[in-house]
């Protein structure tokens, strides 16, 4: 099983309006256990919808093994089927236990054929994700949706697939399930292919490929392969950026030495016409002719080998600089008003939510609190109660500074209107110059503000939804965000954390990214 590998040879791909995504693309994907990089708009989830053979490429093909098993984002599953239904046990188990029973009906036998292990080893691979072994007696309705994507996780495995695809599998997912999958994925011994924005999962792989766009985002893309997991790329990148910065540094100065060169040259041969133009004065016309034509053909070569020099090194100027990384869209510089410390922001004074939690909670000052806790106890309902989304079902809220939340589903603004009318929308007392110089820092200049924002890339949405946020009247000094790594890149992540690093107001985070919990500067947690 290990040795199953996927490879793309000169692949083509058009969606059906005519939207080139793909265009000559080739790689391979080696066998054992890889994770797949690269900001949003990349082709990750394309890459993998290929190679489970979800979509055929229009031209070119794509080699993969026989047996393919593909966990998709968007899982969709029926709430009313049984748990062994869905795993595909449902005949053979029910079969084994009437044989058990001491029921001899040939039928039995025939349904249980050659995998009379079959609740064995779906009780063993539920054990692994951490589902309990009496979840084959429910239904999918009844299981939480971290439970729903382990246990989708769990068929799949017992189809025994040469090649396990993963699409963000840790989304959505609490602690405890996010620690039982890394745990699959470390001691997965097959092909495994995971597309993921989890640092800490990405750590548990054999490699890691990052896809980039190429310069002119026409369809060309490429697929670098780094040895080891999630560290070991960052490293790896750091230093090749090293590399290139260093390169540009010396391609630069070779292109001014080359200038000064040229500059040197032309001085000397302007020296050597005067001189010669004297010397003929006392030569006869035709010994006077033949040394200037001969004068001329030297200066014309040497001046020829001086730009020929200097356009060699312009030449390496441009491959340097295309080698160095843009790293501009993780520079945000994040404006926001400062909260002083010991100002109340927010009381919960027996606070009850519709899901039956009681809290007591103060908040004062420029506090980092995160809100934690497993699937389904609370963690969205009380950012949601807190705005006033959804009424208290009991207690005392008071917000005593403006407030401002940040949804997973990045749903606030009009997808009709462009990012600075959006902005304008929030804040209509604001100049149009300051509306643009703020939106600047957000990395929206000039013409990319005036976007749409249906037109937007997932980070881009993201960032225009965290200015707009930012920017309306009065400013939130309490900002709230849901889960906000779900869905996005690594780089809108480090977008996310370097702009949290310069927020002074004060935060409350629902996530179950403990990574992104500590980089952000969490100072308590309430546990739900």
């Amino acid at each position: 099983m290990s040795s199953a590998s996927f490879a793309f040879h000169d692949v083509t791909l058009r969606w059906p309006d005519g939207d080139l995504v793909l265009d000559g693309f080739s790689a391979t994907v080696p066998p054992r256990r890889s994770g797949i990089v690269g900001s949003n708009g990349s082709g990750k989830s394309t890459l993998l919808r290929l190679l489970a053979g979800d979509v055929e490429p229009t031209s070119g093909r794509v080699s993969r093994p026989d047996r393919v098993a593909w966990l998709r984002q968007d899982l969709v599953l029926r709430e009313d089927e049984p748990v062994d239904v869905h795993l595909g046990i449902a005949a053979a188990r029910h079969a084994l236990h009437a044989i058990e029973r001491g029921d001899t009906d040939p039928a039995h036998f025939d349904a249980v054929g050659d995998d009379w292990d079959a609740e064995e080893r779906a009780q063993a691979e539920l054990d692994r994700l951490g589902l309990p072994g009496d979840v084959l007696d429910r239904r999918l309705g009844e299981l939480s949706g971290g439970e729903v994507m382990r246990l989708a996780l769990a068929g799949l495995v017992l189809q025994r697939p040469d090649a396990l695809l993963l699409d963000e599998p840790t989304n959505n997912l609490d602690r405890e399930a996010r620690e039982h999958l890394h745990e699959f994925v470390a001691g997965y011994r097959g092909t495994l292919v995971v597309v993921s924005h989890d640092r800490d999962l990405l750590e548990r792989v054999d490699r890691i490929g990052e896809m980039r766009w190429s310069a002119d985002r026409s369809g060309g893309r490429t697929l670098t392969w780094y040895g080891g997991g999630w560290s070991a790329y960052e490293g790896a990148v750091a230093e090749e950026q090293r590399a290139a910065e260093q390169a540009v540094t010396t391609a630069r100065n070779d292109v001014r030495r080359q200038r000064r060169d040229l500059a040197e040259a032309q001085v000397v041969l302007a020296r050597r016409k005067r001189y010669g133009d004297k010397m003929a004065e006392s030569l006869p016309r035709i010994v006077a002719s033949a040394k200037k034509r001969a004068a001329q053909e030297s200066a014309g070569k040497l001046r020829g080998t001086h730009r020929q020099r200097l356009d060699e090194a312009r030449e390496r100027l441009d491959q340097a600089q295309d080698r160095v990384r843009d790293d501009r869209e993780i520079a945000v510089d994040l404006p926001g008003p400062v909260v002083p410390r010991g100002q109340g922001v927010l009381v919960l004074d027996g606070l009850q939510l519709h899901t039956g939690q009681v809290l007591d909670v103060e908040l004062r000052g420029p506090e980092r609190v995160a809100v934690v806790g497993a699937n389904g106890t609370g963690k969205t309902t009380l950012l949601r109660t807190i705005v006033g989304k959804l009424p208290p079902a009991g207690g005392t809220l008071d917000v005593r500074v403006p407030v401002g939340l940040l949804p997973q589903r990045l749903d606030l603004l009009d997808v009709g209107l462009s990012v600075v009318d959006n902005a304008r929308h929030v804040a209509p007392s604001a100049e149009a110059n300051a509306i643009r110089a703020a939106l600047a820092r957000f990395l929206f200049r000039g013409r990319a503000a005036d976007r749409l924002v249906g037109s937007l890339s997932g980070g881009e949405l993201f960032r225009a939804t965290l200015a707009c946020l930012l920017l309306a009247e009065p400013a939130p000094k309490l900002l709230l965000l849901d889960e906000p790594t779900n869905n996005l890149d690594l780089a809108s992540v480090r977008e996310l954390t370097d702009a949290l690093d310069s927020y002074a107001g004060a935060l409350v985070v629902a996530s179950h990214d403990e990574r992104f919990l500590s980089e952000i500067g969490i100072t308590r947690r309430i546990e739900l």
